[in-house]
């Protein structure tokens, strides 16, 4: 049994109509576990012994918009890091937060209990050399080296071993590494699923979504949305019964692109597999014990 947690940076549930890219038939991936056209308000929550579609709350009882580093500070440690320094805050994690991400995090949780988590995202060499000077390290960045993994580079991108931000590797191509070949979104999917085979949970990370959205151009998030929906909807295909999807994301934002911050609204928690273990959540804070538990029970 291995889990595949896909963390979609500012996806929320928002009202149909043409502001709002995710409610749209053509996605296939959110369809599946909607049951109905894309994403959106008027989607019926979703149950069954292995697919589950529901809301779930990412204000952690905090006024304002909630905010990248406090928000997967959550999401990751399963301790509301809003409340705990009394606001939200983004994008990087508040200093306060730092030691959550690299002591009490997902990743280190499951090192203790005898598992293998692995982050399939890649970075280029300038992202090395940029973090590595500023000591500036994203949430999900911080976690996994508070882990003691390493994160993975080009050369792992070239081997097919991990995928990177955009997943067809385009950008990468154009702007940074002329050798990384552009793959079809599929290929990155099995890099994924392959994954599952040596690892125990497995982390792809996709912030293009909360780009997109304080873009407030429809033409960027529709263009981002075609390459996730096929990289998700080939996953949701070929996953074997014995593992579990899981996807989420820390707060809303490409559901209104009328807008250019992020929202309230609540997130969405997809999960194919074993769904008891996320039938009762109800904030991205009870995520990660979910997750743990889910594993606890393989005892």
């Amino acid at each position: 049994m291995a889990v595949l947690f896909v963390f979609l940076d500012g996806v929320g549930i928002g009202m149909k109509g043409g502001m709002n890219p995710l409610s749209n038939p053509a996605l296939r991936s959110f369809s599946w576990f909607t049951k109905c056209d894309g994403l959106h308000s008027g989607c019926n929550e979703q149950l069954s012994e292995n697919h589950l579609f529901k809301r779930v709350d990412a204000n952690l009882n905090v006024e304002g918009y909630p905010q990248s580093g406090t928000g997967q500070t959550t999401l990751f440690t399963g301790i509301n890091a809003s409340e705990r320094i009394g606001k939200h805050f983004g994008p990087y994690p508040h200093s306060a937060l730092k030691p959550l991400l690299t002591e009490e995090s997902l990743f280190r949780k499951m090192i203790k209990r005898g598992k293998s988590p692995f982050f399939l995202n890649a970075y280029p060499d300038i992202f090395f050399k940029k973090s590595e000077s500023r000591n500036r390290w994203s949430c999900t960045t911080l976690m996994t080296r508070g882990a003691g993994i390493p994160l993975n580079s080009v050369k792992d991108v070239k081997n097919g071993k991990a995928v990177t931000a955009e997943i067809i590797q385009n950008a990468w191509r154009e702007q940074l590494h002329p050798e990384v070949p552009e793959i079809e979104p599929e290929e990155a999917s099995e890099r994924a699923l392959n994954a599952l085979l040596n690892y125990d949970l497995v982390l792809y990370e996709y912030y293009l979504t909360d780009k997109a959205g304080h873009s407030k151009e429809l033409a960027i998030a529709e263009r981002i949305l075609r390459p996730l929906d096929r990289f998700l909807f080939k996953i949701i295909s070929d996953l074997k019964e014995s593992d579990t999807l899981i996807i989420t994301s820390d707060h809303g934002n490409i559901e209104n692109m009328d807008v250019k911050t992020h929202t309230r609204n609540p997130v969405p928690l997809f999960v194919k597999g074993q769904c008891s273990f996320f039938k009762n959540v109800n904030s991205i804070a009870e995520i990660t014990p979910s997750i743990l538990n889910l594993f606890d029970a393989q005892k």
